[in-house]
């Protein structure tokens, strides 16, 4: 890395997040502060018969209100909450048309794991119930994973360097740490994120063949990481979109940095045994800790994979300890995601907007729905927890064996020379 891309700082400055809790920061932070669950039965038509009972649904979306016409016919539902998520971060931000210097200085990365079933699903269903004329063309692009990048681009006119991880769940930080590297390579803007919308019939029925899936019919037991009663986790829909600038292309159009991405780490362990996740995740913290120039001690919050297996999940708290040492006993846990659900790319990025503003907001929401931990780790549970954060660490864990971590500091922090 030069000495020119090094003094080029990643900063948040802007969130946008479609989620079980509700539409938009304000709404989802007071949910997750005072550690409500929005998990509840699965209501998609024709899910009435499948065993997956309990999911996170985002039941109060209106796609007509929030997109247009033109881009609604050709793209499926996680792509709407993209868009929807990306004009949220972009206002949020206060980033407009006069703030681009040029189309090519803002970018668009996002991940995605399922692609768009829904309007897959749909459209098969027209093609062996009707026939082939009764297939749109947008069949063959509203499922593809990098619709999403495409279409919030096209809606903004954004070309700068743009991309998909289609990968695992880890995948939402590992477009996280490539937007960075846009950034520390000359690009000022990036709209960053992923969404998801697993919860149409055959999105279900794919993930029926997880053994991981959680099977419970009760929405407060259904997703219990770190206890002995954990019996798998809990899909859902929505995700996040961020606004990530280079911090003096932020400060000269008047934004404040929330947050920077100091430091990514990410393994490959194989989708073996979850216990081999536990040596991958310790490295890809201390790979992360390492780029952010951070003391484990200097760590101030972890937000969990959380998986709510239980060779998983002791996995995990084995891997903090193996990164953190000591400190992996002292350091506050929280994996809020128990109470929207695990919206698998989408899911660290929400742990990432959560992050941030936890860190401004100087409190530690909550892991709903758990109490009787049963793992050496200091999980936050109950009620939030005020204290000063300044260093977060988020951690995801893919079902394929993929493993990343990310730092993000408070605000901005020096640049090393």
């Amino acid at each position: 890395m030069s000495s020119q891309s090094r003094r080029r700082n990643a900063v948040v400055t802007g969130l946008g997040v479609v989620t079980p809790h509700g539409i938009g920061t304000d709404v989802f932070w007071k949910t997750v502060k005072e550690g409500g669950s929005s998990l509840a039965p699965v209501g998609k038509e024709g899910c009435e018969h499948l065993p997956l009972r309990i999911a996170g649904e985002v039941r109060d979306f209106d796609a007509d209100a929030l997109i247009e016409g033109t881009f609604l016919v050709q793209t499926d539902r996680f792509t709407h909450f993209a868009m929807a998520a990306a004009q949220l971060a972009l206002n949020d931000a206060g980033f407009g048309r006069a703030d681009i210097d040029s189309p090519y200085s803002v970018g668009v990365f996002t991940a995605a794991s399922s692609g768009g079933g829904e309007f897959g699903q749909r459209e098969l269903q027209k093609l062996w119930g009707q026939g082939p004329r009764h297939v749109g063309p947008y069949q063959s692009i509203a499922w593809f994973y990098a619709a999403s990048t495409g279409q919030i681009s096209i809606r903004n006119g954004f070309k700068g360097p743009c991309g998909v991880v289609a990968g695992d769940e880890a995948g939402g930080l590992d477009a996280l740490a490539h937007a960075t590297q846009a950034v520390r390579r000359g690009t000022d803007t990036v709209v960053v994120g992923a969404t998801e919308a697993p919860l149409a019939p055959y999105s279900i029925v794919c993930q029926l063949a997880y053994p991981e899936l959680s099977r419970s019919d009760d929405p407060q037991r259904a997703y219990r990481p770190f206890t002995t009663a954990a019996c798998g986790f809990v899909p859902a829909e929505g995700g996040a979109m961020l606004v990530v600038e280079e911090e003096r292309a932020a400060r000269e159009r008047g934004a404040e940095p929330r947050a920077t991405v100091t430091g990514h780490g990410a393994t490959f362990t194989g989708a073996s045994r979850w216990e081999d996740s536990r040596a991958g995740l310790a490295r890809a913290i201390s790979t992360a800790l390492a780029e952010a120039d951070c003391r484990p001690e200097d760590v101030d919050v972890v937000f969990a994979d959380a998986l709510g297996v239980p060779e998983a999940d002791q996995a995990e708290a084995l891997a903090l300890t193996d990164a953190l040492g000591p400190h992996a006993r002292r350091v506050p846990v929280t994996a809020p995601k128990t109470g929207t659900g695990r919206a698998y790319c989408a899911a660290p990025v929400l742990d990432v907007a959560t992050a941030v503003l936890a860190m401004e907001y100087g409190v530690i929401p909550p892991t709903p729905n758990v109490f009787d931990t049963c793992h050496h780790i200091d999980l936050v549970v109950g009620r939030a927890r005020p204290t000063e954060l300044r260093t977060a660490l988020v951690l995801s864990r893919g079902l394929m064996g993929f493993n990343s971590a990310l730092v993000l500091r408070q605000g901005s922090v020096p640049s090393p020379e």
